[in-house]
């Protein structure tokens, strides 16, 4: 598990998928801040969806799947107020319960997921072995009729894809699960929880506290926290955000009006990404629930980048208006008057303000879109910052500039090893905490390594750039050539 700022751990996580979209091969780790890199329909945005996608299917990446479920589970059993279960059935989960608040209070002994009810692990591994949940939550992410469409397609009909998820603490695997699709819609899956989770270590030194039923709620409640809402930006936000009050209106009218079933069935529907997203914006509530420290994120933003303030107001009744107000200027603007990057960057501050936590993971899809090339390094900085204050940041991006400031942080942090630095910089990180991932044609995903003096830089940078400066030379010698050497380049 990778420790943050505030003392809260993420657990290792390891992606891998074949046939994917257009993903012959990928086998990714998550990173406090993981860059997918490379060519325009090589399988960024599929890869970064699928992560949303196994991020709600299994409510997060904790120690064990559904560990926010477990606490609901363990007070019904307790209470066992169901009508449902005969009276010796209710008796049986009582005893149990007992059974397992006494080798929670086991002195020196630790409490492992081997402990839990037996009920409750068949319930969670059974879940785990299923894809139905899976395969609708992929289905509606990408807005697909079903998944043999993400299949990728190379001419051979034997084609099958797989997705595997691998939940780590170290060297341990916590929990895991496979699924394999063919084109014929069958699907074999795999589920493995390790029974010797710990969830709750036994210290065996001095007295311990006895602890009871709603002490064991907050154990799970702990253990679901882990990684606690994953937030996705995608690369239609501010057309999103510029249009959001005309595509509310119409649903609205489209709902309230008189249709039948037929025409409802010819509705187009949005991807689950893009849904999730836009009900957030549409149902955007101006609340302090992020840190100190993520509100002073969003707000250097503000300053250093966007060179205003968005604000937000709140109609009694109707949605929520968003506004740019320029530094020193004496009106604001509306969205749809404003810049492009402005529009850009207005869901990351909004985002930033009222609804990421530490602990959370956000996916931000080309957050360089609109951008100049000074303001795309600034955004990088906000990218480094947000890993200090312990949210893990996903991003797709073609820029060279992200990446060439990404580089030079992460020799910041090297710096910072070496106990070298002359002032204490700004904001920095450590290659451990960087994964860059390099998506190309035909060919698997690989990771592009660090290097002190190229940085993080895929090798077809450092090709086309290479291209424009052979094609440069040879069209002013043909210049000079064609004028005898006397032509003056102007200024």
């Amino acid at each position: 598990m990778r420790k943050t700022e505030h003392g809260r751990q993420h657990p290792d996580i390891h992606i891998a998928v074949e046939n994917f979209g257009p993903i012959e091969k990928a086998e990714i780790d998550l990173r406090p801040l993981t860059v997918f890199v490379g060519e325009s329909n090589t399988g960024k945005t599929y890869l970064a969806a699928l992560i949303y996608a196994l991020y709600q299917s299994f409510e997060g990446f904790s120690q064990f799947p559904w560990s926010s479920r477990a606490s609901s589970y363990l007070r019904f059993a307790y209470r066992a107020r169901s009508r449902s279960l005969e009276i010796q059935e209710q008796v049986d989960l009582q005893v149990e319960t007992m059974e397992m608040l006494e080798k929670l209070n086991t002195h020196g002994r630790p409490f492992k997921f081997s402990d839990l009810p037996d009920q409750m692990r068949s319930w969670l591994e059974s879940n785990l072995k299923k894809s139905t949940a899976f395969e609708d939550e992929l289905q509606r992410c990408f807005d697909l009729e079903s998944i043999s469409e993400l299949i990728r397609f190379t001419g051979d009909a034997r084609n099958k894809m797989e997705v595997s998820l691998n939940v780590r603490e170290g060297d341990q695997c916590l929990w895991s699960f496979d699924l394999m699709h063919d084109s014929d819609s069958n699907s074999i899956v795999n589920g493995f929880i390790n029974k010797d989770i710990v969830l709750k270590p036994g210290t065996g030194e001095g007295p311990e506290e006895t602890l009871d039923f709603e002490d064991l709620m907050r154990l799970f409640r702990v253990s679901g926290r882990e990684t606690s809402q994953l937030h996705y930006l995608p690369a239609a936000r501010g057309g999103i955000v510029q249009s959001r009050r005309v595509i509310a209106s119409s649903l609205i009218d489209f709902v309230n009006s008189r249709i039948g079933l037929e025409t409802l069935s010819e509705v187009p529907a949005f991807s689950g990404v893009i849904a999730d997203f836009l009900k957030q914006i549409i149902n955007y509530k101006v609340r302090n629930r992020s840190s100190g420290r993520i509100l002073e994120i969003a707000e250097a933003l503000e300053t250093n980048v966007l060179r205003g303030e968005i604000r937000v107001s709140e109609p009694a009744a109707g949605f929520p208006e968003f506004r740019y107000h320029p530094q020193q200027a004496k009106q604001s603007l509306s969205m749809s008057r404003s810049s492009s990057m402005v529009s850009e960057l207005a869901p990351l501050v909004l985002f930033l303000r009222g609804i990421i936590q530490p602990n959370d993971t956000l996916v931000i899809e080309e957050p360089e879109a609109h951008l100049h090339p000074a303001a795309q390094t600034k955004v990088a900085l906000t990218l480094a910052r947000l890993v200090r204050a312990g949210v893990r940041v996903i991003i797709t991006t073609h820029s060279d500039w992200l990446l060439e400031q990404i580089g030079n942080l992460v020799r910041e942090g090297e710096v910072m090893k070496l106990e070298k630095n002359k002032t204490e910089p700004e904001t920095w990180l450590t290659k451990e905490e960087v994964g860059a991932w390099w998506f190309r044609e035909s060919e698997p995903v690989k990771e592009i390594p660090f290097e002190r003096i190229a940085g993080i830089e895929p090798e077809e940078y450092g090709e086309v750039a290479e291209k424009l400066y052979n094609r440069s030379v040879d069209l002013r010698t043909q210049i000079e050539e064609a004028t005898g050497g006397t032509e003056v380049e102007q200024e």
